[in-house]
């Protein structure tokens, strides 16, 4: 199958309320990032995200270019086996084999199967059958995320392997759900997403 016609599939949708989350020095923040799955059926999505999702920063996650994020299932694997090896469970830690079914791996929106960083592109769309999703950026970890997945090595893992995800902003707004099929339909292809993401990495190496 050719990148011009590639899909995916949405395995989870998943929201989360602001609440309290311990980092590291002893701090208390407020934070959007433990989400679980939408109880049922279909979830609205409009110009700033999902209904029920909340962020506490929007610098990070939220506003009209970062409503939404999506995630590779492909990715479960590796998070799992870097827990192990951490001996630590995430915030939102869960056992069940598919990865988006009851809680997010990592904090995402939408945990997605058959679709990497390295096969999308800045500007590429994710069209469903009631909305239409348009890639902007890679995700980059802050330093909450490695309060949320339980070891402070968390952000550089996702930093050296590239398990980024994407931030999606809403085109068409609509409703989506679990089971859907997305077609992956191309923007300019000027960038690649995973080349986003090196440089950011680069960038923050240098500084």
């Amino acid at each position: 199958m050719s990148e011009a016609s590639m899909t995916c599939r949405i395995l989870g949708v998943h929201v989360a309320t602001v609440r309290p989350l311990r980092v590291a020095g002893g701090r208390t923040v407020m934070s959007g990032i433990g989400k679980q799955a939408v109880a049922s059926g279909f979830c609205r999505v409009g110009p700033l995200g999902l209904d029920g999702d909340e962020q506490a920063d929007p610098t990070v996650h939220g506003g009209l270019a970062k409503a939404v994020y999506a995630y590779p299932s492909e990715h479960a694997a590796l998070w799992r086996q870097a827990r192990l090896e951490a001996g630590v469970a995430s915030l939102w830690e869960h056992d069940d084999e598919t990865a988006g079914a009851s809680a997010s791996l990592v904090g995402e929106n939408l945990a997605l199967a058959g679709l990497l960083e390295s096969q999308v592109w800045i500007g590429d769309r994710l069209r469903l059958p009631d909305c239409e999703l348009v890639v902007t950026e890679p995700r980059f970890p802050c330093f909450k995320f490695n309060a949320a997945m339980g070891w402070n090595g968390a952000a550089r893992q996702m930093a050296r392997t590239g398990a980024c995800g994407w931030y999606l902003s809403v085109a068409r707004a609509g409703s989506l759900a679990a089971g859907q099929m997305a077609e992956l339909v191309p923007g300019p292809r000027r960038v690649r997403l995973s080349e986003v993401f090196a440089a950011q990495v680069r960038r923050r190496v240098e500084l």
